[in-house]
């Protein structure tokens, strides 16, 4: 522990930009939101990419989204089997504690993760197939997706097709929770798909009947 350092410098001295400014003048909402608790108005499931911002994309205020993030913004199957499911874990208590009426799945352009899995799938990331691989394991969720895809067009078609498909699978994994099914059936939860471009600010969502994505 003696090698964990203080915070760098620019950071410092954003946090105390930020204490002098945003925080002093909504310095009551803060404290409503630390006396009454969080009421999120839905979940979001986003991935870790540091480019993808769902609070600015939704212009989404402190307390707003319950925001989970990972490694392409995936969702296991439902396994009670004992071990850590942090994913699952952060599902579990949005819907059965915070009661979200809203899960979002997000999904974007240019994800390193799906990347990797489609390199890993197509046989050109054998480190990723090792078993002492994190990434590669929980790449692993995004197989079925990969067999989805057409994959006689060019790459980046490809990629752009499995970045979709994480979040179709993700929305299939998150039916597998009890939970989920039970909320869904007395009409207190709902499921979205998103899929956003970064370059270029556009946003997709996942249309059911069809299969399809479609630019909101």
């Amino acid at each position: 522990m003696d090698q964990i350092r203080p915070l760098p410098a620019f950071l410092t001295n954003r946090y105390h930009g930020w204490k002098a400014t945003s925080y002093t003048d909504n310095r009551a909402w803060y404290r409503k939101l630390a006396d009454e608790g969080q009421r999120p108005r839905g979940m979001v499931i986003s991935c870790c990419d540091s480019r993808v911002n769902v609070s600015s994309i939704f212009e989404a205020d402190a307390g707003e989204f319950f925001i989970h993030r990972n490694i392409a913004s995936l969702v296991p199957p439902y396994e009670p089997d004992g071990d850590r499911h942090g994913t699952s874990a952060a599902i579990e208590y949005a819907v059965t504690a915070l009661h979200v009426p809203h899960i979002i799945v997000v999904g974007h352009s240019q994800c390193g993760g799906v990347a990797g899995c489609h390199a890993m799938c197509s046989g050109n990331a054998p480190e990723l197939d090792e078993a002492s691989s994190f990434v590669g394991r929980w790449m692993d969720i995004l197989r079925p997706g990969y067999e989805r895809i057409d994959r006689t067009g060019t790459e980046q078609d490809q990629l752009r097709a499995l970045e979709q498909q994480a979040v179709v699978v993700s929305l299939e994994n998150l039916l597998t929770f009890p939970f989920i099914v039970e909320a869904r059936k007395q009409q207190e939860l709902s499921l979205h798909g998103l899929w956003t471009d970064i370059g270029e600010g556009e946003l997709w969502q996942y249309d059911a009947p069809s299969r399809k994505f479609m630019p909101v």
